[in-house]
């Protein structure tokens, strides 16, 4: 680029530039100069983060290779950073050692391990540490799949706690790359502005919670935009390893799966689940053993019936309950048995209706799925949302945005030595997110009454 070419580009676009540039300090900011303890600087830096995301895509929304340049230049300042938010990612090296070292991370929990007196691989001891007791106490709940990238991250990565971080990174970064390319493409499949997919690229959260605290989420969604977009652009059979693959990840994805009934028809609509099932149990295969479902069913149950933070709903029916005279730690575990109950009955009735037949309503109804899940959980964690987030491109619904903006309050509760939510914060969060959400409703009063009916129109909701 010439010398008059640059100065063109710069009177163009100085203010969009200076924001990127803004934007790259405060990214390294929150990597490097951050302790989460300090709900200030975090809030000030995320929400400024947040407004310079806003401004960016309002004013190069149509330029294609800045928006992407950014958003690779942000997650390349965090390339090198220890996770500040989250302590996950030792447990994430934890499994990743075993898998290199040709253990089942399903077989022991880490404190079974160390209590043998074995020296498993360098920093075991580090490793179980950080993880935290209640990590440590407990087996793996990550899916096969995410743990053969566990496992080859270590492997690229080597003995060293940095490298693996790195690649892990890498791996993140390019599954944010495969959503926007898909993701853009899936966008004009469905007649939608392809711009909207740099809410996802370009979201504070979605930096910061998968490619600076290594969150597979976005690994999760890349897998599952691939099946969809493959579904519908060439066939089922295309689409259903993507599928599988994206469950393997996270399990986030199984609540969606009845979906693809209306959408592709019975008769291909089994051949996918067949195709499906079949992938997920050759990624099992290799890491079954006899107390292998014993093992992880008991950990998912601790998520239902043991856990509780930054929750909507469940906060409320707590509140209620005590007032009656109910045991918190016994109302969190006849709640939890519900769930999956409330979020099943849901995906059945999204199901059934006649317009799940069409791609434009599918994302709607999947939205809608996901959104009820998360209002009624007892954990929810900020990274969790990338998945609602996502979806929501897709939709003329955009309260998963402000979700994305409001969540990181929930890192109040850390501001000191002991884990303490703040019911003001958590007012603060879920008054926003339920208020957008139902001006959103009122705003598309006539197309949600018609989907409430039944309505068989093509108008997406």
């Amino acid at each position: 680029m010439t010398r008059r070419a640059l100065v063109t580009f710069w009177n163009l676009h100085r203010i969009p530039i200076l924001m990127l540039l803004l934007s790259i300090g405060f990214y390294a900011a929150f990597a490097y100069d951050l302790e989460r303890s300090d709900s200030l600087k975090l809030l000030a830096l995320f929400g400024a983060l947040f407004f310079l995301c806003y401004k960016l895509i309002q004013f190069e929304k149509w330029n294609f290779r800045f928006l992407v340049a950014a958003g690779i230049l942000f997650r390349l300042v965090l390339l090198f950073s220890v996770p500040n938010l989250s302590q996950d990612f030792f447990r994430f090296l934890w499994d990743g050692n075993l898998m290199v070292q040709g253990v089942n991370p399903y077989l022991l929990t880490p404190d079974q391990w160390m209590e043998q007196g074995r020296v498993l691989f360098a920093h075991a001891g580090e490793l179980h540490q950080g993880m935290g007791s209640l990590s440590a106490r407990n087996f793996s709940n990550y899916p096969p799949v995410n743990q053969y990238f566990f496992g080859l991250c270590r492997w690229l990565g080597g003995e060293s706690l940095l490298g693996p971080l790195v690649a892990m990174r890498l791996l993140l970064i390019l599954a944010d790359l495969g959503i926007l390319y898909f993701g853009r493409r899936l966008l004009r499949h469905l007649n939608k502005p392809p711009h909207l997919i740099f809410w996802y690229f370009l979201n504070p959260l979605v930096i910061i919670e998968l490619t600076g605290n290594l969150h597979f989420e976005g690994v999760m969604g890349f897998f599952l935009i691939l099946s969809i977009f493959l579904s519908l652009r060439y066939r089922w059979y295309w689409g259903a390893p993507g599928f599988a693959l994206s469950i393997g990840v996270k399990l986030m994805p199984l609540m969606l799966l009845p979906l693809m009934l209306p959408l592709l028809g019975l008769r291909r609509a089994i051949g996918f689940y067949a195709l499906t099932g079949t992938v997920l149990v050759a990624c099992c295969y290799p890491l079954y053993f006899p107390d292998f479902g014993a093992h992880y069913i008991q950990t998912l149950r601790l998520w239902f019936s043991n856990f509780e933070f930054n929750a909507g709903i469940y906060n409320l029916a707590e509140h209620l309950a005590v007032l009656q005279g109910a045991k918190p730690w016994e109302f969190i575990g006849s709640y939890g048995k519900w769930v999956p109950w409330i979020t099943g009955g849901t995906a059945l009735l999204v199901c059934l209706h006649p317009r799940m037949r069409q791609a434009r309503s599918w994302f709607t109804g999947a939205l809608a799925v996901v959104t009820v899940y998360y209002l009624v959980a007892a954990v929810v964690h900020p990274w969790y949302l990338v998945f609602p987030l996502l979806l929501s491109l897709f939709t003329r619904m955009r309260f998963a945005l402000v979700w994305s903006l409001t969540a990181m309050v929930s890192y109040t509760a850390y501001r000191e030595a002991e884990v303490v939510e703040s019911a003001a914060w958590l007012l603060v969060e879920y008054l926003s997110v339920f208020g957008f959400l139902i001006y959103e409703i009122v705003k598309y009063r006539k197309d949600f009454v018609s989907f409430l009916n039944f309505s068989g129109s093509k108008t997406d909701a």
